[in-house]
């Protein structure tokens, strides 16, 4: 029973994780913490990124679940080990590689070339570009890193935003982005969207 208990608290980690991750790349990254994530969306010299740190937070936060649920660090502070704090760690861990993987690896093409054509990894590849698509901090689309959205629906967005002033686009997307309003309006006439 307490291995199924462990398991199910990696997998809601993992879960949460995503929830995490969204909220942090559209609140803090595309906020107050752009200093660090503004080279991600920027032509920039060199493989490393000041984003980069980001991962290093991630790591911070699962080596204090692992150190939570540790008997022997715990006890140089005098406490007890939290027994979900290593599952929690474990949780956290996976959610880092799998972000690795697929952010930096198959969207970014940091690690390995590999152009998805189709699947789920071309949606996540997709939903990824239009993210990038927005220049600047504001407005955007497409925040979170391992569940992507429609990327029809996610243009339909970025159409709505930049008709309303929120958000401006690079070039090569402008006119992708005006073909998705006009099927964004066509929906909506014709199908009540």
């Amino acid at each position: 029973m307490q291995a199924f208990l462990a398991f199910l608290i990696v997998c809601a980690s993992f879960l949460v994780m995503e929830g995490v991750a969204w909220s942090a790349h559209k609140y803090i990254m595309h906020g107050p913490g752009w200093a660090w994530h503004r080279d991600h969306h920027e032509p920039h010299a060199g493989f490393w990124e000041k984003n980069d740190r980001y991962a290093l937070v991630g790591a911070a936060i699962s080596i204090t679940a692992f150190a939570l649920g540790s008997g022997p660090v715990m006890a140089l502070l005098g406490l007890a080990a939290w027994w979900p704090g290593t599952w929690i760690g474990l949780g956290v861990l996976a959610y880092g590689l799998v972000y690795t993987a697929i952010h930096d690896g198959l969207i970014h093409q940091r690690w390995f070339r590999y152009v998805p054509h189709g699947g789920y990894a071309r949606r996540l590849v997709q939903a990824h570009r239009l993210h990038h698509a927005a220049i600047g901090k504001e407005g955007g689309v497409s925040f979170g890193f391992v569940i992507a959205g429609d990327p029809a629906r996610l243009k339909r967005a970025l159409a709505r935003q930049r008709a309303a002033g929120r958000v401006v686009l690079r070039e090569g997307e402008a006119l992708r982005e005006g073909e998705a309003l006009r099927e964004g309006e066509a929906l909506r006439e014709g199908e009540g969207v």
